[in-house]
């Protein structure tokens, strides 16, 4: 990976909801983060769209890290199977 490559990413950080304590690279838009990010995940054999909203941005060892929290009201639902507890 090339410095300018390096330099033209950073860390996403998924506080809360079903990607929480996740990480991910991505590539800066404009040269900034996104300030919203629409992923994609499986849950219970099911693709789900999941919104983040970017909180906290920081440096840590010279890469730009940005938190971001889960937007439940924009994303698809998320439910728990109880009846398998």
């Amino acid at each position: 990976m090339s410095a300018d490559t390096a330099g033209a990413q950073y860390v996403a950080e998924f506080l809360d909801g079903p990607l929480e304590g996740e990480f991910e690279h991505r590539v800066l838009v404009g040269g900034k983060p996104e300030s919203r990010v629409g992923m994609f995940a499986a849950v219970d054999g099911l693709e789900s769209v999941f919104w983040y909203d970017a909180v906290e941005q920081r440096e840590v060892n010279g890469q730009l890290r940005v938190r971001f929290r889960f937007d439940a009201d924009d994303s698809d639902p998320v439910e728990s199977d109880d009846e398998n507890d």
